[in-house]
């Protein structure tokens, strides 16, 4: 390669792998460089993960997250953009093996940047994964949210009441970031939104158990933000059980050492794991499947091949690891662009060097903690939720999603409601071996009481009556 182009004589070919945030940061940072860009992903549209909890709970719609790839970068000329699956990367060939479904076959390239993230994992217990899922894709988001919404629907038709609190005890498993906000918003459900929806049950009765196999929540924050994380899940009714390891995962709930905790539904948040294709690049790995990669981030060996965001493992010189989290990967983004233009222009690449702004979580309604700036300094409560806020909405892509999401948050701070509660059709779990029914076959199997086991409130008769005996209202 020599002046900027391939032996050829056309533009380097790069080749981004992935999406994402780091993926896409790759891409943009790409712009003006003399290069052609690919970016491949498996799904159309780039994903804005750290609110997915929100879709989970109902608060939000999926299009509110997630904005379309190729709207990203419709207006960059040297950016094509491919749905495709990537099955595996053939170093030495330099080429990347698509999915033959597609027939797109294969893609050669000169430069390569693999920002293909992580999935959770259930420790050696895929099986479980029909009765956990974990939240990492829209998919897995909308899936929770049918489950959580369904398992109210089956109270509400459920005269027995050992049954009905099996329906109505919900389990979090993992208290990092993800699980906590999940248990907070739970919480919220049942002690707010849904309290006055339904008449055979007090959705207040509800319980939320949020299990962790460490000593305290958030184990990755300082002791005392934990601390004070947990004292906001307390205020909210969440149960927290630290040090519980989970032993067990079935339709019927979960085992926590030898307890059993009967449970309808219960959400994965208890780790990670990373995407397959870092096995593939014959780099060396960690025990999480991270690839470990030079300070520049490129693979040892292959100085073309950059790894990225969730699948890299990155040494700092304070012998720390850079964090999987969104500001890490958007900065290796960045880096890696810089260094690729470098490299074009036969200078020298520079290490990447992690710059920790800090980290912020919520975990209700004008509660949330973390750590600001570089400094990190500690923050909680009502001006930690405000940060959060602001700054998630500042890195939403498009005006639309940022529009959309302040006036949700605007509506269901003044109203306590939510409005994304849609059951959708369950997924199709043929991947996972999952003993799932159809959606409409597990709705029939809802227990339908007799009108005896109806128990009606004195205020809720006469509405009841008078909506028997009038026709419908016409939408």
């Amino acid at each position: 390669m020599s002046g900027g182009r391939t032996v050829s004589g056309t533009l380097p070919h790069v080749v981004i792998l992935g999406g994402g945030f780091g993926g896409l940061s790759a891409a943009r940072a790409l712009a003006k460089a003399p290069v052609r860009v690919t970016l491949v992903d498996r799904r159309n549209h780039h994903l804005f993960q750290p609110l997915l909890y929100q879709v989970a709970t109902a608060a939000l719609s999926a299009p509110d997250i997630a904005v379309p790839i190729r709207r990203v970068l419709r207006r960059q000329a040297n950016a094509t953009v491919y749905l495709a699956e990537v099955e595996r990367v053939d170093v030495a060939e330099r080429r990347v093996i698509l999915d033959d479904r597609l027939d797109h076959g294969s893609l050669s390239y000169d430069y390569l940047v693999v920002a293909t993230g992580a999935s959770h994992t259930y420790f050696g217990h895929d099986e479980w994964e029909a009765w956990a899922p974990g939240l990492k894709t829209v998919d897995d988001a909308l899936e929770i949210r049918r489950r959580i919404l369904l398992a109210f629907e089956a109270a509400e038709r459920e005269p027995d009441p050992a049954r009905r609190a099996e329906w109505l005890t919900f389990v979090v498993v993992g208290a990092g970031p993800t699980g906590v906000e999940l248990a907070g918003a739970l919480a919220e459900i049942s002690q707010r939104t849904l309290a006055r929806d339904f008449r055979n049950f007090d959705p207040r009765t509800a319980r939320v158990v949020l299990v962790e196999g460490m000593d305290r929540v958030f184990p990755a924050f300082p002791p005392d933000v934990s601390e004070k994380a947990l004292e906001h899940l307390r205020e909210l009714g969440v149960e927290v059980r630290t040090k519980a390891m989970v032993t067990r995962v079935d339709a019927g709930g979960v085992e926590i050492g030898d307890e059993r905790l009967a449970s309808r539904t219960v959400v994965w948040a208890a780790g990670v794991e990373a995407s397959h294709l870092g096995a593939s690049l014959g780099a060396p790995t960690d025990r999480a499947g991270r690839v470990v990669v030079e300070p520049d981030l490129s693979v040892p060996g292959h100085p073309e091949v950059f790894v990225i965001g969730d699948l890299a493992s990155v040494a700092q010189p304070d012998g720390e690891n850079v964090p999987g989290v969104a500001q890490g990967a958007i900065q290796a983004g960045k880096h890696v662009a810089r260094n690729l233009q470098r490299t074009l222009r036969g200078e020298a690449r520079e290490p990447f060097v992690y710059k920790d702004k800090g980290y912020l979580a919520t975990i209700g309604r004008s509660k949330a903690v973390g750590l600001v700036g570089r400094t990190q300094r500690r923050v909680s409560g009502l001006v930690a939720w405000l940060l959060w806020a602001v700054i998630h909405v500042t890195f939403l892509i498009g005006f639309r999603n940022r529009l959309m999401v302040l006036l949700e948050w605007a509506w269901a701070y003044a109203t306590w409601q939510r409005g994304a509660r849609v059951i959708v059709e369950e997924r199709d779990h043929h991947a996972s071996g999952s003993a799932h029914d159809d959606a409409r076959a597990r709705a029939a199997r809802l227990p339908v009481p007799p009108p005896e086991h109806l128990e009606l409130r004195p205020e809720d008769a006469e509405p009841r009556v008078r909506a028997q005996s009038q026709p419908p209202p016409r939408e």
